[in-house]
């Protein structure tokens, strides 16, 4: 129940992009106006699971779930009236982001129910409601074909089912640790801890890799390999689809070994085949292998991190610090686009790119490595 509600809700949050065009193209605008319209939900939704994880610590995902379910769909429904308003479309993106903060609802769910040997499967299952987003890019744009306020109605219509299912489903652990501090309080102990950065600092490399490429690599392929806009967003959905699968894989490898040393491996590869699109091979083969197992890499990262947060948290902080490491994660997804048009724009190549990207991973497989595999496991 709870990875059905991510995906539905993550297909809610990122029900804008897939028709971006269309809305440039109806209002006329800048590529900045439309950029700013996709980014608000994203924005919004990653910093909004701060909030969301203290408060399903505190009152549990059985409210939650239903609640913030339930609650998404009035914005789904907003963008009917507003479409041909950019101010006001702007305004209900931001609510839009409500979507995007289910991941810190749901992860102290399945944590709580699954003992520390079988979190890292069951988070990384939980994990592939990201999935929700390629679902977005692949369906919205279809049933927007036969109508074009259909996508919100049958979106909202999902949440509704599902947010009634998730009252009567959904059941929090019996006796689980309810913390009685304030909200701040709880923010404060979450983010005093070490280890919250630190597992912060390796999500944003790897879950934030796959948002980056989920969000330039249809336009990097487009450039430089000079495809199609429908053959360029059929091979990033593919990348898409591996992180997904990968997710669960990275979580059962962290339950049979330390999370750590499977987070340095699967960054370590993403390092190592970084390096080899640098040098910009030809697509057939030699790209799509390097970009399918860096695919790999960053979704074994992504459950292996989060298995990570499970056998490190004291149980009542789970939620707090689900959100704050879900966040900089989501967050951390933006600023690899950003640097990729740069320097296209400067450079006129992307191989700086993707041998900063190799740095990076290679400094969170160190780190990793070194630091993180001294921590002693719940087991």
């Amino acid at each position: 129940m709870a990875t059905l509600g991510f995906g539905l809700t993550f297909w809610a949050w990122d029900l804008i992009a897939p028709l971006a065009g269309g809305y440039k193209d109806r209002l006329g605008l800048s590529s900045f106006q439309q950029s700013l319209l996709v980014a608000i939900p994203v924005l919004v939704g990653s910093v909004g699971r701060i909030p969301a994880g203290a408060l399903t610590d505190r009152y549990g995902a059985r409210l939650m779930f239903p609640l913030v379910s339930a609650l998404t769909i009035v914005p789904v429904l907003l963008l009917i009236p507003v479409k041909n308003d950019y101010t006001l479309l702007l305004c209900v993106a931001f609510l839009l982001g409500l979507g995007g903060t289910t991941f810190a609802i749901g992860v102290p769910l399945v944590n709580s129910w699954f003992p520390p040997g079988r979190r890292g499967f069951a988070l990384g299952v939980f994990g592939m409601g990201t999935g929700g987003v390629a679902l977005s890019g692949y369906f919205t744009p279809r049933i927007a074909a036969h109508g074009e306020n259909l996508p919100f109605v049958v979106v909202a219509v999902a949440l509704a089912v599902y947010a009634v299912l998730a009252a009567f489903l959904i059941v929090d652990r019996p006796g689980r640790p309810v913390p009685t501090a304030s909200l701040a309080s709880r923010l404060r102990q979450a983010g005093g801890l070490r280890v919250t950065w630190e597992l912060s600092a390796l999500y944003a490399i790897g879950f934030g890799g796959v948002v980056a490429f989920g969000v330039y690599l249809p336009t990097y392929l487009k450039t430089w390999y000079e495809l199609s806009p429908t053959d360029a967003g059929t091979k990033a959905a593919g990348f898409a689809l591996v992180t997904v699968v990968f997710r669960p894989i990275g979580g059962r490898l962290s339950d049979r070994f330390h999370p750590a040393l499977v987070t340095a491996a699967a960054l370590g590869v993403v390092a190592v085949f970084a390096v080899v699109q640098a040098f910009d091979p030809p697509l057939a083969p030699l790209a799509t292998v390097a970009l399918l197992l860096m695919a790999a890499g960053l979704g074994t990262a992504g459950g292996s991190v989060f298995a990570l947060v499970s056998q490190v948290t004291p149980q009542s902080q789970v939620g707090s610090v689900t959100g704050i490491v879900g966040a900089v994660g989501g967050l951390g997804g933006f600023v690899p686009p950003l640097l990729m048009g740069a320097v296209y724009s400067a450079k006129g190549s992307y191989s700086i790119g993707f041998m900063l990207l190799s740095d990076l991973a290679l400094a969170g497989c160190v780190y990793a490595y070194g630091r993180m595999r001294t921590l002693r496991l719940q087991r």
